[in-house]
């Protein structure tokens, strides 16, 4: 069987370049991953395993331009997904965007099925709650 290689992407299904992908995470070579994760994303650009995967290898890389894009790539797809939420939130607030930090919050407070994301509330209001008390905002939103 031929070694599998970036540049055939078309012949390759979406699980094995995935997991290509998370098996070159594991041995450490994030940028050849993230190479595989983008390939595949110019096919299918809302694969929500990839763009995760993409996000997450960028921010613990602290790429968080890049890592920002992506997480803002999946809100759109879903923008009730608390998962996608508080990766925006965490890398916004690692770029020091407070007020976009605050600003996701907000949003993600209007999208989010109260049921559904009764943790990721829950997250919100106790980071919120932190936040006022450290002085680094002054009014909860």
């Amino acid at each position: 069987m031929p070694a599998l290689e970036p540049g055939n992407m078309a012949d390759i299904d979406t699980e094995k370049t995935l997991g290509q992908a998370r098996s070159l995470m594991e041995e450490g070579k994030e940028e050849e991953a993230r190479m595989w994760l983008l390939n595949l994303l110019k096919d299918k650009q809302n694969n929500v395993a990839a763009l995760l995967m993409l996000g997450g290898s960028y921010f613990e890389e602290n790429k968080f331009k890049e890592a920002k894009l992506v997480f803002q790539q999946l809100i759109k797809i879903d923008p009730g997904v608390g998962l996608y939420s508080i990766a925006l939130f965490n890398t916004l607030w690692r770029l020091e965007e407070t007020d976009g930090a605050l600003e996701e919050i907000r949003r993600f407070m209007l999208h989010a099925d109260k049921d559904t994301e009764k943790e990721t509330i829950a997250q919100y209001l106790s980071t919120l709650s932190v936040m006022e008390k450290n002085n680094q905002i002054t009014t909860v939103p």
